[in-house]
């Protein structure tokens, strides 16, 4: 007899917001499919979970999706869960379930988090007639879509990183109109939850002067590698990005995630010492691969004046 697929949502930021029946299928699910193992796992352990978990990701989603149906049509029970809020909204999931809705799998969705319902409804603006879009293109067709949905009467949900929302809300002035009222809710029941609201001109105007509270003092080195690596995707080869990924993921996360460097406070004696116990592990080459993706990701860093200098100028590996 073939197994289910449950689609699991996990909390956007405050971990009271899982639910009792979440925790119950990720307890007696046979495997857990997780977009990060790494910060699943805390999730899990918060609350006594002790399942088998795998990675399932969107670098390995075209490849795994065939392998886990079959293993669910062979008896297995599986759970699939993103890094926060629901899976295939705007996270890996969506080839997964397509994969086994066509084979006549039974797929489950749990209810529970999903960031832009609390956001939409905190608005003020009207929930009864919507479109959600996501995170628009960061190049290729973004002018194009934007022009597609300046004529849109209806509440637009868009999702945007920190780092470039005043860009982001200047273009939605130029496309939209400069006082097309909107509300930007950040940080979704976490400590600094915020909404502001106005026209488009007056939020991009205080975002400009005001820095988002929590997010640059207190973010960790490894943390801010992650999100600029989701920036990065669209702007590099998908097989750049794959290496990005991987060499992040075998070394530089765990290494800077276990010493708990700032970002703020990164310093190049951080970097040096991290190229010089690596270099006793893998070959001279591979220490400057490590070098050129911290490199390109504080460049980046400085560029959206997060700090004032790139460390990585003065390391050497």
């Amino acid at each position: 007899m073939a197994g289910i697929l449950y689609i699991v949502p996990t909390p956007v930021g405050n971990l009271e917001d899982m639910t009792f029946r979440a925790i119950r299928i990720l307890k007696e699910a046979d495997l857990i499919l997780a977009e990060d193992t790494r910060t699943s796992s805390v999730l899990l352990k918060h609350y006594e979970i002790k399942g088998r978990l795998e990675s399932h990701h969107k670098f390995n989603e075209h490849k795994t999706a065939s392998m886990i149906k079959e293993r669910i049509l062979s008896g297995l029970n599986v759970a699939l869960i993103s890094d926060a809020g629901t899976p295939g909204i705007s996270d890996p999931g969506f080839l997964l379930v397509r994969t086994c809705v066509q084979e006549g799998i039974e797929v489950q969705t749990l209810p529970g988090a999903t960031a832009f319902v609390p956001a939409l409804v905190s608005s003020g603006y009207p929930c009864d007639r919507f479109c959600f879009e996501g995170f628009l293109p960061q190049k290729k067709g973004r002018q194009t879509r934007l022009m597609e949905l300046a004529e849109e009467q209806r509440t637009m949900i868009f999702y945007e990183s920190p780092y470039r929302l005043v860009k982001t809300l200047e273009q939605f002035a130029e496309f939209f109109g400069a006082e097309r009222e909107c509300s930007v809710a950040r940080e979704i029941s976490k400590k600094f939850e915020e909404h502001k609201r106005g026209s488009l001109a007056d939020v991009a105007a205080w975002y400009r002067e005001h820095e988002p509270k929590g997010e640059i003092d207190d973010l960790l080195f490894s943390d801010f590698l992650q999100q600029w690596l989701l920036v990065a995707k669209s702007t590099i080869r998908l097989t750049t990005y794959a290496s990005y990924a991987g060499l992040m993921k075998s070394s530089i996360l765990p290494y800077f995630a276990e010493k708990g460097y700032l970002l703020k406070n990164l310093t190049a004696k951080n970097l040096q010492d991290y190229y010089t116990i690596q270099l006793d592990r893998v070959s001279a080459n591979t220490v400057i691969h490590y070098h050129a993706i911290i490199h390109r990701a504080l460049k980046y860093a400085v560029k959206m004046d997060m700090i004032t200098g790139n460390p990585a100028d003065k390391a050497t590996p």
